[in-house]
């Protein structure tokens, strides 16, 4: 649905309010929102890569970029920085994130490539930025803090480590914030590649997205066990959200950072966004930010 083309789209988030999608391209420093009824992608500029945005209770949208947490005024375009974060980690940056059903902003980091391929290791954390703008860091040592939803109960965290190649459930404390006893939900097949971004539908199961396999996955958070799989023509498939007037669509971001001169000419439909239908399940609005 979007052929404008993103190197690094990630964090689709429907934005009711707008009729629009909205999502970041990391690499790209752009925070981007498609209207299905123009057709048309605006989007803002920052001075940073951009991992997440999520959306503001008042207007606008909070979003974490480079190591800082900030506010985005749509509008007039201006970036007003919240907390800075891991100034001690240079190489480190912001990855994904989302509202928690309380209004705090949970958003993770993640040490950048120094080489193809090459990244040192355990660099990477997860934070939670609460309305009155206080941090706590909920994990230490992660690779790629990634995709992250809360079960339809409010009891259950789920979070990705990507180069862990899982799913992970925590407890949740609805109240504090805090996530604790981590289990793991789910290991990903060697097809199935790298799990990236997450969400979870109204039915309380969980939809990953598989960078490099070409796919999104869904898991029964209950069993363990994959329940389906739609294939995407294009394979660095990073994440997804559904949106929509009912919530019925599934829209899905891609990218093209990654692939090679050869691959790219074999894969024109590369850092697209896509839209699934007729899946017979539909999602849940977004939570807001609360400040």
């Amino acid at each position: 649905v979007v052929k404008e083309k993103n190197r690094m789209g990630e964090c689709p988030v429907w934005e009711e309010r707008e009729n629009a999608l909205v999502y970041v391209d990391i690499n790209a420093q752009k925070v981007c929102r498609w209207s299905p009824v123009t057709n048309e992608v605006q989007s803002v500029s920052v001075d940073a890569r951009v991992g997440s945005v999520a959306l503001r209770q008042c207007g606008g949208y909070v979003i974490a970029l480079g190591t800082r947490f900030a506010f985005l005024d749509w509008d007039t375009q201006a970036v007003t920085t919240i907390l800075e974060l891991e100034q001690d980690k240079p190489n480190n940056r912001f990855n994904d994130g989302k509202v928690d059903p309380k209004g705090r902003f949970f958003a993770g980091t993640m040490a950048e490539e120094t080489a193809p391929g090459v990244r040192a290791r355990r660099q990477g954390a997860l934070y939670t930025l609460f309305p009155d703008h206080s941090v706590i860091k909920q994990l230490d040592q992660l690779d790629i803090s990634n995709g992250l939803d809360w079960s339809l109960d409010h009891r259950t965290f789920f979070h990705i480590d990507s180069l862990s190649y899982a799913v992970h459930a925590f407890s949740y404390d609805v109240h504090t914030g805090k996530i604790a006893c981590p289990k793991l939900l789910y290991h990903l097949e060697k097809e199935e590649q790298m799990p990236d971004g997450m969400c979870i539908d109204a039915e309380g199961k969980l939809w990953v997205a598989c960078i490099d396999g070409g796919r999104v996955i869904r898991i029964d958070p209950e069993t363990g066990k994959r329940l389906q799989t739609v294939r995407l023509p294009t394979p660095r498939i990073t994440s997804c959200c559904f949106g929509g007037k009912d919530y019925s669509e599934m829209y899905v971001t891609s990218a093209y950072d990654g692939l090679d001169e050869a691959t790219l000419a074999k894969e024109p439909h590369a850092g697209e966004i896509f839209k699934i239908t007729g899946l017979g399940v539909k999602g849940i609005p977004q939570n807001f930010y609360a400040a």
